[in-house]
């Protein structure tokens, strides 16, 4: 082989080298989120990612979807980090393997929301408890998510607490819509129904119609949001270093001020609370 032809496989190695090198790194300067939908229907992540990519140069891809189905879609492998509501569920997610170490990052609240004139006479009841039996008594009309989402997910507890097994009503007064918060406050909006929200999703929801607060206030209403690395020894394609800095950051100092920042309508509608600022 000549010096001129070696010299021109040389270059094409060269050439090849390069351009993988830099196919790999852009694909290690992004990462894929699974979330719940009301991080990102309530405008946090519009809000909060453009500064950690200042910060990291890392581009967060936000998959948003009930918590249900983003525990799901971690077990499959399909992202590198999650951001959910649902912490029982998420530590089993971390006990069988399925996760890394879980962080507590922020918190908020739930609300039972309802039409003005009010069947069920709930405003301003504080017992959420109390609230649910009454809505039953009255056999009221309730949209449910019916999606497995964190939010469905504490709205069975709270059915559970109430000693109410609304599957005998499923169809009846008890609705299930399967679908995300904003589109099932859309339901409860024209079906003059009451509803179990997120108090961010609330906020900004701007199709509240007749609707308005009834029930909020009770301890067991609380609404806690968790970050945990997928498991990169089940599923190696995780992106380990990258998903290690955007949880970092989101519980370190800058994330959190970032989180506690971020209002719409002038009220905040999350309120960090990661371990390094609980201390």
């Amino acid at each position: 082989m000549s010096k001129r032809t070696i010299g021109f496989v040389g270059g094409l190695v060269w050439v090849w080298l390069a351009l993988t090198s830099i196919a790999h790194a852009g694909e290690q300067k992004s990462i894929i989120v699974q979330s719940t939908t009301s991080t990102q229907n309530s405008g946090l992540f519009d809000f909060i990612l453009p500064r950690f990519k200042k910060h990291s140069g890392i581009t967060v891809n936000v998959v948003a979807v009930g918590t249900g189905q983003a525990l799901k879609n971690g077990r499959n492998g399909d992202g590198d980090v999650l951001l959910v509501h649902a912490k029982s569920d998420e530590k089993k997610f971390v006990s069988d393997g399925y996760g890394v170490k879980r962080f507590d990052v922020m918190y908020n609240d739930f609300m039972i929301v309802g039409p003005r004139e009010d069947p069920a006479d709930l405003a301003g009841e504080k017992n959420i408890i109390a609230a649910l039996r009454k809505i039953s008594a009255a056999k009221a009309v309730f949209t449910s998510r019916g999606d497995d989402s964190g939010t469905n997910k504490k709205e069975r507890q709270l059915w559970k607490q109430a000693g109410i097994d609304v599957a005998n009503s499923s169809g009846s007064w008890y609705r299930e819509t399967g679908s995300g918060m904003g589109a099932t406050l859309n339901i409860a909006a024209g079906m003059n129904a009451y509803t179990l929200t997120d108090r961010a999703t609330w906020i900004v929801f701007n199709n509240k119609g007749n609707l308005k607060i009834m029930s909020e206030g009770d301890k067991r209403l609380f609404n806690q949001y968790g970050v945990l690395l997928i498991n990169p020894e089940r599923h190696k394609h995780v992106k380990l270093l990258q998903g290690q800095t955007f949880i970092r950051w989101l519980t370190g100092a800058k994330g959190q001020a970032a989180i506690a920042s971020y209002k719409q309508k002038g009220k905040q509608l999350f309120f960090p609370n990661a371990p390094s600022m609980t201390h």
